[in-house]
């Protein structure tokens, strides 16, 4: 990431507060949304010319002083504090690449859930592992390239009138907004990594959903904790859904499972037959 980031990011956080929001009085109607760059500087404890000077890009970098008046002036959560400091380089940055290898203790609990789809995947959204019953809930990962394995892509790139897109699944909007934020989390940890940003670079260029999205510079996303498939063979199942960070390689292990005796648990348990997922 560089300065441009780090301005482009404040701007966007500063964009999408009232005054009111930070007791500050409406005033006559604002020819741009959100605070001016005075106030924000007032509320921050700066000179509004080094704070315009930081939204330009020219500024030098901030101390963690500054920076922790910015992210009260501004009203951020933990998770964009968090993502300030990685940007402004106050926090520990990664500029080795994304790992893909997946701990072997991992590789064996996937095998010990046979009544849970379970899968591993990267901070770049690569499906790097999987269970059998994630196969047949989802698609055969083996039967498709490393590089095709990417849910990002799969979420912004499938073709047009795909019957049950994303696997049919029924917050499919929510997971799109989910991809950009994880992928922008992810970028700030990994800047100089090339498939991250030949991958952020791909979908900005490809899909204007994406795009849309990015500009946002959301880095905080809601969990999701239930999810509906609408499987081709079984119908819809619904699923409760855990993620679980994997911090020491960036990795999140993804869980879907059903409550003993819902309908969920008996369409999991039909994809446990050899042969009912085709």
């Amino acid at each position: 990431m560089d300065k441009q980031e780090l301005g482009a990011f404040l701007r966007s956080r500063r964009e999408r507060l009232r005054p009111e929001d930070v007791g500050l009085p409406s005033g006559p109607r604002r020819r741009t949304p959100g605070l001016r760059r005075e106030e924000a500087a007032v509320l921050a404890h700066i000179s509004t010319e080094y704070y315009i000077r930081l939204e330009q890009g020219r500024a030098p970098w901030p101390s963690g002083e500054v920076l922790a008046g910015i992210a009260g002036a501004l009203r951020l959560t933990d998770a964009e504090s968090d993502h300030l400091h990685v940007l402004a380089g106050t926090a520990p940055t990664r500029h080795r690449m994304h790992r893909r290898d997946v701990r072997p203790s991992i590789l064996a609990l996937l095998e010990r859930l046979p009544q849970t789809a379970a899968f591993v995947m990267s901070a770049a959204f690569e499906v790097l592992a999987w269970n059998d019953l994630a196969a047949a809930l989802m698609e055969d990962f083996a039967q498709r390239a490393p590089e095709d394995r990417n849910l990002a892509r799969r979420a912004f790139l499938e073709p047009q009138g795909t019957e049950a897109p994303l696997y049919g699944i029924s917050d499919a909007a929510e997971f799109r907004h989910q991809v950009v934020m994880q992928l922008r989390a992810a970028l700030a940890h990994y800047p100089t990594d090339p498939v991250l940003v030949g991958l952020v670079d791909e979908l900005r260029d490809a899909s204007p959903v994406f795009a849309r999205l990015w500009e946002r510079h959301d880095v905080q996303a809601a969990p999701m904790l239930t999810k509906t498939f609408l499987h081709p063979v079984v119908g819809p199942i619904t699923v409760d859904c855990d993620t679980l960070a994997l911090t020491d390689r960036d990795q999140y292990l993804v869980l879907y499972s059903a409550p003993p005796g819902s309908p969920g648990t008996e369409a999991l348990a039909l994809l446990n037959i050899p042969g009912s997922e085709a």
